[in-house]
């Protein structure tokens, strides 16, 4: 289960915030992000190297989009395509609403359950595929949302029970300055208060864990600053991502 924190305030110098973990099996090889793509130029994204499509990717144009199961679905299946797929999809349509509505048409029976957060300077949207008919769409209003194999916000999931609270009484990052300190602080917390299901590091278990962290700041002109870590919060620097 992965984790998408996104702040959305329109207006701003900055109208999107995001911090992410990315949770996976440790023996799924994987690169960090670059322009791994030829045939999409300005597509910036992680790569997995197993199919070969992405978690999380961005586009010189300002657009992020990126991939999380839902529960029950972890891993691939026989005979559908890969999730990673539909990040590149996403950023392929332009803008964030473009690419939204783009996704939207699909028949989402040819994945898994899958979540995704797409976002531009102009706005944010959420997409859930239940692996039937089309992918639904929600707007991601101003505010602060989380993410994980669970709708936005719903406190249903344990780790957004106890983490959503925490990151909206935390102090806003300041990308313009490099300050991301309290969020990093908080991708970094392993602690299991409220049970294993709650933390938002996970530690190795089982062969399976979080294995890299993301900060992404968007621009009021689309410009885009991405820190990734090669590893969890806390254990791997957050360095900065090139945009070809």
């Amino acid at each position: 289960m992965c984790t998408v924190l996104l702040l959305h305030r329109p207006g701003h110098a900055f109208p999107v915030l995001i911090a992410a973990n990315r949770d996976e099996r440790l023996d799924r090889a994987w690169d960090p992000p670059a322009a791994w793509w030829p045939d999409r130029p300005g597509v910036v994204g992680g790569r997995d190297r197993t199919a070969g499509g992405t978690w999380m990717a961005a586009s010189c144009a300002g657009v992020v989009a990126t991939v999380l199961n839902r529960p029950g679905s972890l891993g691939p299946a026989p005979g559908l395509r890969s999730r990673g797929e539909l990040p590149l999809l996403a950023l392929a349509a332009g803008t964030a609403a473009a690419g939204v509505a783009a996704l939207g048409r699909l028949p989402a029976a040819e994945w898994r359950p899958f979540n995704m957060v797409v976002a531009d300077a102009a706005g944010a949207w959420f997409l859930r595929g239940t692996g039937q008919g089309r992918p639904a769409v929600e707007p991601l209003g101003s505010g602060l949302h989380m993410v994980t194999a669970h709708d936005p916000n719903d406190l249903a999931s344990p780790r957004t029970a106890r983490h959503l609270p925490r990151f909206r009484a935390a102090p806003v990052p300041r990308p313009e300055t490099g300050d991301w300190a309290a969020w990093e602080a908080l991708l970094a917390d392993a602690g299991q208060e409220g049970g294993a299901a709650a933390a938002l590091r996970v530690p190795p278990i089982g062969g399976f864990g979080t294995v890299s962290s993301s900060l992404l700041a968007i621009g009021r002109d689309g410009g885009l600053d991405w820190r990734f870590a090669a590893g969890p919060a806390g254990a791997a620097p957050f360095l900065p991502v090139a945009m070809a």
